[in-house]
């Protein structure tokens, strides 16, 4: 399965005067439908719906399509109906402005401070009255199937740029754990050394206080101790096993983006214990690298489905 992002965008529009999928074009629904959808990173689904009047009845149908298709991110969808030029300019029918004209009089009995209808509220209410909601919500439904395969397209495409970048970032932090392996023996033989050297310094200034068998214990005591506290093969071992399960689900793909971020918190984790841990500039040199690759990789997967 793809890995798709959060993040993707669509729309579509239908004329009026434009058969859609076959249909014949309904009578009263007049005008051009518009309809978009944009979505982003989020931890839940998050719908928003932003329709026309003539249009909000059918939220209901939309919501039902869209949470069958996506399951994460914020959603926003726009419709609404935008009339041609020439019938925005359409001269209302006689019967029409003295159903207005009536249901003014009648608000403005009871309601004497009311303001009159204007112009531009004629023309509104009369092209809504000519209007057909049955037949938009057919149209509708059609542009909503069609406008969400877009966007789940979009974010299946932005999913491949962002799996293609992590695997990139895996190999890196790869690199950069194998660099760090043959680090801890070379640290621990050195300061074995180090141990011993002061050792032999401390015998050459005769000190009477312990016998040669007792310092040499101490000193072996302290480098073991030492090695101990500085031996980072564990916390190496469970990065590579992170990374191997973080490539398996890119590989997998589907909806793996909590999986990922709870992966990407241990890898942070396992970076800054290994740093914690450094008694070396160039480990300490590694485990910020890898903190930034980690990073780096946190905000590509708060933005994967």
């Amino acid at each position: 399965m793809p890995v798709y992002s959060m993040t993707g965008y669509a729309s579509a529009q239908h004329s009026s005067g434009e058969a859609a999928s076959g249909q014949e074009v309904g009578k009263g629904a007049t005008g051009r439908l518009g309809l978009e959808i944009r979505s982003v990173n989020s931890r839940f689904l998050d719908l928003s719906f932003r329709l026309g009047e003539e249009l909000r009845a059918h939220e209901p149908q939309l919501r039902e399509l869209i949470t069958g298709r996506i399951k994460r991110g914020k959603v926003e969808v726009r419709a609404g109906v935008e009339g041609t030029e020439g019938e925005a300019l359409r001269e209302p029918s006689t019967a029409t402005l003295q159903r207005l004209s009536a249901v003014q009089d009648s608000v403005r009995t009871w309601m004497p401070d009311a303001p009159a209808l204007s112009v531009a509220e004629i023309l509104r209410l009369a092209a809504a009255e000519s209007g057909s909601d049955g037949d938009w919500g057919e149209r509708l439904q059609q542009l909503a199937v069609q406008a969400v395969a877009d966007l789940l397209a979009a974010r299946e495409r932005e999913g491949a740029r962002l799996a293609k970048m992590l695997l990139g970032h895996l190999q890196q932090l790869r690199t950069l754990a194998e660099q760090a392996r043959p680090l801890v023996p070379q640290l621990v033989e050195q300061q074995r050394q180090r141990f011993l050297e002061r050792w032999k310094e401390a015998m050459a200034m005769g000190d009477a206080g312990a016998t040669v068998e007792a310092a040499q214990d101490r000193a072996l005591t302290e480098a073991t101790s030492f090695a101990i506290r500085i031996d980072v093969a564990e916390e190496l071992t469970r990065l590579a096993a992170h990374l191997d399960e973080i490539e398996r689900l890119v590989n997998k793909g589907g909806e793996v983006g909590k999986r990922l971020d709870f992966l990407i918190q241990e890898l942070h984790r396992e970076a800054n214990t290994l740093g914690s841990k450094s008694a070396a500039l160039e480990l300490t040199k590694i485990s910020v690298d890898m903190k930034v690759l980690i990073e780096q990789m946190r905000e590509q997967v708060q933005n994967i489905e």
